[in-house]
């Protein structure tokens, strides 16, 4: 018996390869973390209904294009995990996934781990 959960990461890492971002666009998965308040109660991700602004990168865009015609090349790569704009992603779903379409410039920070 195949684990629907893996079917499902299989079908979206194959739809990944067939999508590139535009211009200086990002693709981000959003990263749902748990917060522990100063007691150590842990409030689960759903006890919030805004929307994530932490993320890892998954696909890049080429980077901006200039009314020149030269092209800005991208700071983001892909695996960085990135703080954004609250308001700036645009939420998709693909292929049984929550994704989001970041442009470089509501990018606030690149995560070190």
């Amino acid at each position: 018996m195949s684990d629907p959960k893996a079917e499902l990461d299989k079908k979206f890492n194959e739809f990944l390869k067939k999508i590139k971002p535009m211009d200086d666009r990002l693709l981000v998965e959003p990263v749902e973390e748990d917060v522990t308040t100063a007691s150590g109660i842990v409030l689960p991700d759903t006890h919030s209904k805004e929307r994530p602004q932490k993320g890892r990168v998954l696909a890049v865009g080429p980077g901006k294009l200039l009314e020149n015609g030269q092209r800005v090349p991208m700071t983001v790569k892909v695996g960085d995990t990135v703080l954004y704009s609250k308001y700036g992603p645009t939420e998709v779903k693909l292929e049984g996934k929550e994704i989001f379409f970041v442009e470089e410039s509501s990018v606030l920070a690149v995560v070190n781990a």
